[in-house]
């Protein structure tokens, strides 16, 4: 899926579903939230539940920026949430 950017925060931050979806992959999939790079880079995690039925690519595009800003205060943590491995140098 491709990345989507948004600003907030004071920051610009990537946008990236996690691959992890539940066992119907149609009622929520995960959302990683990165901005900076390197030792100064913060990734947080977060779920998204679409509410309707439809794939996760196209719920993922349908987002506004205003409901990504939203769930990124819902956010956790990278070093927090097991999608991301616990802050594990998987995340893109």
């Amino acid at each position: 899926m491709p990345t989507r950017t948004i600003n907030a925060r004071g920051a610009t931050w990537a946008v990236t579903p996690t691959g992890a979806f539940t066992a119907n992959s149609r009622d929520e999939f995960g959302l990683f939230f990165t901005q900076g790079a390197g030792a100064e880079r913060e990734v947080r995690v977060t779920r998204y539940s679409p509410g309707a039925t439809r794939s996760p690519e196209q719920a993922f595009s349908e987002l506004s920026d205003e409901t990504l800003r939203s769930l990124l205060e819902q956010s956790q943590p990278a070093a927090t949430s097991p999608e991301a491995q616990y802050g594990a140098a998987r995340i893109r």
